[in-house]
């Protein structure tokens, strides 16, 4: 409600709608499926290979901690992977 009192009052309210319809109305490639791969993709990989690994070594490890642990490092190694092999298929 502010925000709208104060456009009103501003002398160059007209340029300001032109130009965020200019902006609005920009052609340009989608960027969704960077955005999927950029965030979702590793977030998704990081917690499928948590569960992986945790189930894993269920039996390997004796103490829980240590089973945590390394399920949870193994997890970001895995994580690291398939963010390098993203950049490399998309540079």
């Amino acid at each position: 409600m502010a925000s709208q009192r104060f456009c009103q009052d501003c002398i160059q309210k007209h340029d300001c709608k032109r130009i965020y319809e200019q902006l609005g109305d920009s052609p340009g490639p989608s960027v969704a499926l960077k955005v999927i791969l950029a965030f979702l993709l590793p977030l998704m990989v990081f917690i499928l290979s948590l569960a992986v690994f945790e189930r894993m070594l269920a039996g390997a490890i004796a103490t829980e901690r240590m089973q945590t642990a390394f399920s949870f490092v193994l997890a970001l190694l895995a994580t690291f992977v398939c963010v390098l092999i993203t950049r490399v298929i998309h540079k």
